[in-house]
């Protein structure tokens, strides 16, 4: 059986004037005044109602609402990945002047040729998330030096949207929306005078420099109080390694609080989003801070040539704007990369991805309400598989990144890390 594709060669359109007004009208404003959000724009004047590229950080679905008032005229064209256009639809998300993109694939140089004919024929502003996917821990995700070079090629002005609070409100692991206060601020970091005359190094520092956030520091700095009878419901999934004694895989979580089902040891996260051991040493109030260490146990274990991961799975493809069902199958992933054996198109199918082929990987947390899933992508089609392990995404994240960032170490380019 051949699927259909989609067509990414296919010219985007200038999105609908009525479609924006509605969305902003029932969908973002509303929201945003429930949240009494905050939208700070400076030193904006020289680039409202001219082309430009917008860099936006990305930690909830609301970012989205966040994106629409800030760009208030001006007409946008964005990207959107696959699974997108399937909960949406195509003809709505065409309509709107989306354009498709498989998560983490290699550059797609019909995206780049499509970004181009949206700022130069269309004159929209063009909206990235340059994280591609969004934050686990709050904190800035991977950039790839590669956004520098699409600045310099595109010969625009440049901007960020960097939000604080969607991220603590509603986390990817608890999809609980708390509703709770938002900021953000916009601002240019390539100014019309300066087309042409910065270099990439400095064009990429600029955009790392106006990336760097950690919402759960914010939430502390600013006393921002986050509260839900099960505020830490799927911390278990993110915080999967006991820091007292090394277990993984073997957390747990909910209401108020995490614990180790191994060693019995419990952590209660309290309205500003720190966590407090219920007996003993605090290993990590901070939530990154966490994260942070088991990046670097999974560093050391890429690094020595221990790490793999492998299970059964079943996989989903979602070669257009729809998910496929197909069969079982088995995912390894080691230091070289991830290979994938599965029944997909009445046919058997062995596919691999080396380990420079993708510098980051999505996962998704219980998708539309069920299991948690790895997406794979290619340039025609993405191979969702689901694990049949418990909490292993976060760690398999972690690993596609220590992977890709160990093999750059080896070639002329080095390490790339965020």
């Amino acid at each position: 059986m051949k699927p259909s594709h989609f067509d990414f060669k296919k010219k985007p359109r200038k999105p609908s004037r009525f479609l924006m007004w509605v969305a902003r009208t029932f969908i973002s404003y509303p929201d945003l005044k429930k949240r009494g959000a905050v939208i700070r724009r400076e030193g904006m004047e020289e680039l409202d109602g001219k082309p430009y590229l917008l860099f936006i950080t990305h930690s909830s679905l609301a970012d989205f609402n966040v994106m629409l008032k800030a760009t208030y005229p001006d007409r946008i064209n964005n990207v959107m990945s696959m699974e997108g256009f399937s909960t949406y639809s195509e003809p709505l998300m065409r309509a709107l002047g989306v354009l498709g993109k498989r998560k983490f694939d290699e550059v797609d140089q019909n995206l780049v040729r499509n970004i181009r004919y949206c700022l130069n024929t269309l004159k929209t502003v063009f909206v990235i998330f340059p994280e591609t996917r969004y934050s686990l821990d709050g904190c800035t995700s991977y950039l790839p030096p590669a956004l520098a070079s699409l600045v310099k090629r595109m010969k625009v002005p440049a901007a960020i949207l960097r939000i604080h609070g969607n991220f603590v409100t509603c986390p990817q692991w608890n999809l609980i929306n708390k509703k709770t206060f938002i900021e953000a601020d916009m601002f240019p970091i390539l100014k019309p005078a300066e087309i042409g005359t910065l270099s990439e190094d400095e064009i990429m520092r600029r955009i790392r420099e106006g990336f760097a956030y950690d919402d759960y520091q914010w939430q502390l700095d600013n006393k921002i109080v986050v509260d839900d009878e099960d505020l830490t419901k799927g911390l278990h999934e993110l915080l999967y390694k006991c820091p007292h004694c090394g277990k993984e895989f073997e957390m747990d979580s909910g209401g108020h609080e995490l614990w180790c089902m191994a060693c019995g040891k419990r952590w209660r996260q309290d309205e500003y989003g720190r966590l407090n051991a219920l007996e003993g040493e605090t290993e990590f109030s901070h939530i990154p801070d966490w994260t942070k260490w088991e990046r670097e146990c999974v560093r050391k274990e890429v690094l020595d040539g221990t790490y793999r991961f492998e299970d059964d799975i079943r996989v989903e493809t979602i070669p257009r704007a729809r998910f496929l069902k197909q069969g079982k199958g088995h995912f390894v992933q080691t230091p070289e990369g991830i290979r994938i054996e599965c029944e997909a198109y009445g046919e058997h199918r062995v596919i691999v991805k080396p380990a420079l082929s993708m510098y980051s990987i999505h996962i998704e947390y219980h998708y539309n309400g069920w299991d948690n899933c790895v997406d794979v992508p290619f340039e025609d089609d993405s191979y969702w598989c689901y694990p049949t392990k418990r909490d292993q995404i976060t760690k398999i994240s972690f690993a596609t990144e220590e992977i890709y960032q160990a093999a750059l170490a080896k070639t002329n380019f080095g390490r790339q890390d965020k």
